[in-house]
């Protein structure tokens, strides 16, 4: 198959969906968790059937609780996201709680989070996703420093960033969406799972980079589109079949692993769907293209 062939359609159907995810960026928002701007978290385990979400919202309407997130647990727990909130509210709250179903009282879990801890998880956020895209550039280079022409071994780090740009930026803008229309929060495990997102979609890209490089170091291809191409060819099967395999899982976790780990694993099912994506269709073709860009 001639890959580099269609790269330029590859190039418009990634643009309109990194300029939608922009747009849904700028226009909703992320919606982060109390992880990141402070609250109170309530878990509850109900002793017999857990009472719908638009009840325990019903129940707790006039206590002033800010926008209330109300998450599913188990068969019969429930864990309730609110503003801060003192001892005294809180004890409302439970009172509230208890004509909804009866609970037991041993269950009942409460914790706060200031919003100091909210701003320190978002600094280190940030100084965790630097490090770790510096640290794949200088790998990359490092690693491919033995294949300097046609193209530096720099470059292949640039693009490789330019393919993680695109898994990470487009996951974010589905999640601004579910944020604004299903009340879906940006926390600490989504944030674990794009930064998963990261390395496993480096790793395909590196995989067909490597492949370039040792059909480049063996002569075979006759100019550096057809060598690209050929080793696009040569991975495919390996990255799909990796990635199918990993999916699979996933997608248990999401259908039968509970409210918990839903998110955390819808953020993986994208990242890595538009990770293999990019690694094969548009990693080699930027190259490519960048390539003819500087000999024009």
């Amino acid at each position: 198959m001639n890959f580099i062939k269609y790269r330029k359609i590859y190039f418009v159907f990634s643009g309109v969906l990194i300029l939608a995810s922009l747009v849904c960026l700028i226009r909703f928002g992320l919606n982060f968790g109390i992880d990141f701007v402070g609250g109170s978290i309530l878990r509850i385990e109900y002793k017999t059937q857990r009472p719908s979400n638009q009840a325990i919202k019903n129940a707790l309407v006039d206590l002033d609780l800010g926008e209330v997130y109300i998450q599913p647990t188990g068969e019969r727990g429930v864990i309730i996201r609110m503003k801060n909130v003192s001892e005294e509210t809180r004890q409302k709250i439970v009172q509230r709680l208890e004509n909804t179903g009866e609970f037991d009282k041993v269950q009942v879990h409460f914790e706060s989070i200031s919003p100091v801890i909210g701003r320190e998880l978002k600094q280190k956020t940030k100084i965790v996703v630097i490090s770790a895209l510096l640290a794949i550039v200088l790998y990359i280079a490092f690693a491919f420093r033995r294949v300097s022409r046609p193209a530096k071994s720099w470059q292949y780090g640039i693009v490789s960033l330019l393919a993680l740009f695109h898994d990470v930026f487009i996951p974010l803008g589905i999640f601004s969406v579910l944020g604004k229309y299903q009340d879906v929060q940006i926390t600490i495990p989504v944030i674990t799972a794009l930064l998963t997102v990261l390395g496993y979609s480096i790793n395909n890209t590196v995989v067909v980079f490597d492949r370039v490089r040792e059909n480049l170091l063996t002569g075979k291809g006759v100019s550096f589109e057809q060598t690209v191409n050929e080793s696009i060819n040569q991975t495919l099967t390996r990255s799909i079949n990796t990635s199918l395999t990993t999916l699979f899982v996933l997608c248990a976790i999401f259908f039968f692993g509970g409210e918990t780990l839903k998110y955390f694993s819808l953020a993986l099912i994208l990242g890595i769907v538009f990770g293999t994506y990019s690694s094969l269709f548009l990693a080699g073709p930027i190259l490519v293209s960048w390539l003819n860009l500087k000999r024009k």
